[in-house]
């Protein structure tokens, strides 16, 4: 199978999967989907070298997390910072409670730093181990461990300020 075939096949298995992922990272349809053809762009030209390594995935979703990263670093992006306060999603009864709490947490975790989100949608999303983590996110066991509980613990308070004013 030539190159172009191959990555085209990867592209249409993992594109879901990795659009599921840059949505959890950014927070907004559109920029996961700028995120992910950054990646995509990114991974196609170091295509002969990632195809023979041992994990595809883990070498994309690096990508990814690094763009993002990039991403937040730009001056740009604090430019272009709406003034327009956030519309609260409307909570549809049949849900109740267990919808509320959710949109609260997503809420929460979306205001988290890039690295600690990252550390926490991989290790709970993705469901990776600490090690896969560190591995994609090129850094030791120990700072993901740091971040995650970092991440945590700033997800504990901020939902518990929230359920306090929403009293």
């Amino acid at each position: 199978m030539d190159r172009d075939s191959a990555f085209e096949q990867y592209v249409e298995v993992r594109q879901a999967a990795l659009l599921r992922l840059a949505y959890l990272l950014t927070g907004d349809q559109h920029a996961a989907e700028d995120l992910v053809q950054s990646a995509l762009a990114k991974l196609y030209l170091a295509w002969n070298r990632v195809e023979r390594a041992d994990s595809i995935d883990a070498y994309a979703k690096r990508i990814m997390i690094n763009e993002h990263s990039s991403w937040w670093r730009r001056a740009w992006r604090r430019l272009e910072t709406t003034t327009d306060a956030v519309p609260e999603r409307p909570v549809i009864a049949d849900f109740g409670q267990a919808l509320a709490e959710r949109d609260a947490l997503w809420t929460v975790v979306q205001a988290l730093p890039p690295r600690q989100r990252a550390a926490v949608v991989l290790r709970f999303y993705e469901d990776m181990s600490e090690q896969d983590v560190a591995v994609t996110l090129g850094c030791s066991v120990g700072t993901v461990k740091s971040q995650t509980s970092r991440a945590l613990a700033t997800l504990r308070n901020r939902l518990q300020e929230r359920r306090g004013t929403d009293r």
